[in-house]
């Protein structure tokens, strides 16, 4: 199961990756949103994928269930997603502000308005 994920994590990173090499604003926010969810599913896929066994640990344990996911992934993708959402909105913000100046979202028509100006 961890391979199949690995290889959409793969896919994901390639599509990201050259979305954020276009030149349309929207295409790199795009791009950037999905490498972002790509990171999210590595660290997941490298926190096992156990079905039905919670990390939890037993009254009397010491140590939880050998089958049982790692928690610690799933907090780091919580944190990531919050992060991710934050770098969002200020790329967004950053790129509506461009946009505004150049009433173009081609970021070569923006480099040639920018020395023309």
């Amino acid at each position: 199961m961890e391979m199949l994920w690995s290889v959409v994590v793969g896919v994901f990173v390639a599509s990201g990756i050259y979305l954020m090499l276009e030149r349309h604003l929207l295409r790199v926010l795009f791009g950037l949103i999905q490498l972002s969810s790509a990171v999210n599913l590595a660290i997941f896929n490298a926190g096992r994928l156990t079905v039905g066994n919670p990390p939890l640990i037993d009254g009397d344990a010491v140590l939880p269930h050998v089958d049982a996911a790692n928690p610690l992934p799933q907090a780091l993708i919580l944190t990531a997603i919050v992060i991710g959402f934050g770098l969002l909105v200020f790329t967004l913000v950053l790129f509506y502000r461009a946009y505004q100046e150049t009433q173009s979202a081609d970021i070569d028509e923006m480099k040639y308005s920018e020395e023309q100006a």
